[in-house]
């Protein structure tokens, strides 16, 4: 057997295997059933195994047939890859892409990460939306949207870009004419800052038990209540009270000795993360492909996205 009668056999069993019937797969590849049976057939005799089972109503994978089949997707995948690199090579990236990101993420986040695409790709054009609305990515006309929070499995890619830890931080003038709270209980008597989303909800404070249990505390009544987060964190810096916000958000302010950490031990800084989304397209449009493996190169060597826990115990009052 030369190499393409292995590749017509390959494609062949691979096919079959996915569809579960050699008709099937001789449909969406345009052949006749016995010319798939009679590839298959030829494989098994090439390879001295049998790879399926075959009975009037069904066929099924052998072990081999199972082991086979993994490794000839791998195969197939590299293939794939290495086609799709060389077109993308032989067209000039260009054109216009849709990005949508919040106001905070994309003044401080996105915003620095132009410049240097945008030198390197100067045929793209882009069009970024900030706005802390959640979009409906496909129907709004997005080609990419930058999120953060929880995110479960959906019919966009996901390719995530770091944890969002919270912290609990305050302004070194407030704390040292209200105290540093050692206890969820000396919160109480502090003047609180609190954020609301778009929907109405008051994020509340998470903070850890002795027993690992989690306990809830809304900061309310607050003395002011802001829906953007950057903004939160500049509120604290100016002394009006303790907030909760990303650690991202906090940084520079931590930096320069504006904001200190509160409560480090027991606050929990959640499960949160930012991502970046795209729609689940068999072949990805080069604008999109290397917009997003810019940005996602620019935001791992973004120091302020990737402060570890651990490193805050230095900017604790």
């Amino acid at each position: 057997m030369d190499v393409s009668q292995h590749v017509r056999a390959i494609i062949s069993f691979i096919e079959s295997a996915q569809m579960g019937s050699f008709s099937e797969a001789a449909r969406k590849l345009g052949i006749s059933p016995a010319a798939v049976s009679k590839n298959i057939a030829a494989l098994e005799k090439a390879l001295g195994v049998r790879l399926m089972n075959r009975t009037t109503r069904k066929i099924s994978l052998t072990e081999e047939g199972a082991t086979f089949l993994s490794q000839s997707m791998i195969a197939m995948n590299a293939l794939d890859s290495a086609v799709e690199s060389i077109i993308s090579r032989k067209m000039e990236t260009s054109g216009h892409v849709r990005i949508s990101t919040s106001a905070g993420f994309g003044r401080d986040q996105l915003l620095p990460a132009l410049p240097s695409l945008l030198s390197q790709y100067p045929q793209l054009t882009i069009e970024a939306d900030f706005d802390d609305r959640m979009i409906d990515l496909v129907n709004d006309g997005y080609d990419i949207a930058i999120r953060g929070g929880r995110f479960v499995d959906s019919n966009l890619i996901t390719r995530p870009v770091c944890n969002l830890n919270l912290v609990l931080v305050a302004s070194p003038e407030y704390l040292s004419k209200y105290g540093n709270p050692k206890t969820v209980e000396d919160l109480k008597s502090h003047q609180l800052l609190s954020r609301r989303f778009l929907g109405g909800k008051i994020l509340p404070w998470e903070f850890k038990s002795f027993d690992d249990a989690l306990l809830a505390l809304d900061p309310i009544p607050s003395l002011l209540t802001i829906s953007a987060p950057e903004a939160l964190a500049s509120a604290a810096a100016c002394g009006l009270g303790i907030a909760q916000v990303g650690i991202h958000h906090a940084y520079k302010y931590l930096e320069a000795g504006n904001l200190k950490v509160v409560l480090l031990d027991i606050h929990n800084p959640g499960k949160y993360e930012m991502v970046i989304q795209y729609p689940h397209r068999s072949l990805i449009a080069p604008r999109v492909k290397v917009t997003v493996e810019h940005l996602l190169n620019h935001f791992k060597n973004d120091k302020s996205l990737h402060i570890q826990l651990k490193d805050l115990i230095k900017y604790q009052f």
